[in-house]
């Protein structure tokens, strides 16, 4: 077995041109944008993302561990409506960032709290990358009750 041109650790995770080769599966995501290097560069640059495949017809980026695909396919971009994604960080890091962004990026929702001071607290906020595509950033005070699943 060759060894890896471009491997990307996550945890105990190599990713190789898209291959799993570790024991953990790997999220993926594809969305379509306007413009490549447009979003390229707001995925690496303003957001941080690292970069993974570079192709012709698609750029790979890696959020929070989840490999993006970014597609050059503005006729499939519409109003997001629900539809979004994002990554759930401890509070700390969610204002970290949220600082780092403010005043790079369009916020849908500034940062707010829902259900202060309760088990299910949830502090979140959206932004949107160049073609649309909405992110959400958010935080839960106590994941496990948060997340937990009503009764059978």
């Amino acid at each position: 077995m060759s060894e890896p041109s471009a491997a990307t650790p996550y945890g105990d995770v190599l990713v190789r041109e898209g291959l799993n080769v570790g024991a953990q599966p790997i999220l993926h995501l594809s969305i379509p944008v306007r413009d490549l290097d447009e979003s390229r560069a707001f995925y690496v640059d303003v957001l941080g993302c690292s970069l993974g495949r570079v192709r012709d017809d698609f750029v790979d980026v890696w959020f929070f561990g989840m490999q993006v695909s970014l597609h050059p396919r503005p006729a499939e971009i519409g109003p997001a409506g629900v539809r979004h994604f994002g990554v759930t960080l401890p509070l700390d890091d969610l204002h970290a960032l949220v600082a780092r962004l403010d005043g790079r990026v369009e916020w849908i929702d500034e940062c707010s709290t829902d259900h202060a001071g309760t088990p299910v607290e949830q502090t979140k906020s959206k932004l949107a990358d160049p073609s649309g595509n909405v992110i959400e950033l958010k935080s839960y005070a106590d994941p496990g009750a948060a997340l937990e699943r009503p009764p059978a």
